[in-house]
């Protein structure tokens, strides 16, 4: 199982990922780009980041917007460094901010 983070250790890795919110229960952050299309491309760009990771995130898709929760099952739903790690690689790959 994998270790939750501390408020602490959450605010720290917050400070290098513009944008994104958060607490013990998960980090967000919402994208917004210039067409469905885009927000499309994203998604799945993002899909190949989360998979090789094994460790998928919570979002839906609305037009031009992508929502997208990380936290992780099986640390009780908590942050873990797995969310962390996911969020900075979402963070590299958006072009969006």
């Amino acid at each position: 199982m994998a270790k939750p983070l501390t408020q602490p250790e959450i605010d720290a890795a917050l400070a290098g990922l513009p944008g994104w919110t958060g607490a013990g229960d998960g980090l967000a952050k919402t994208f917004k780009f210039g067409s469905f299309r885009e927000a499309m491309s994203f998604m799945v760009r993002v899909s190949f980041e989360a998979e090789a990771l094994d460790h998928h995130p919570d979002w839906s898709n609305v037009y031009n917007r992508v929502a997208i929760r990380l936290n992780t099952h099986d640390a009780g739903g908590q942050v873990t460094a797995k969310d962390v790690e996911l969020a900075k690689k979402i963070q590299a790959i958006s072009w969006v901010g």
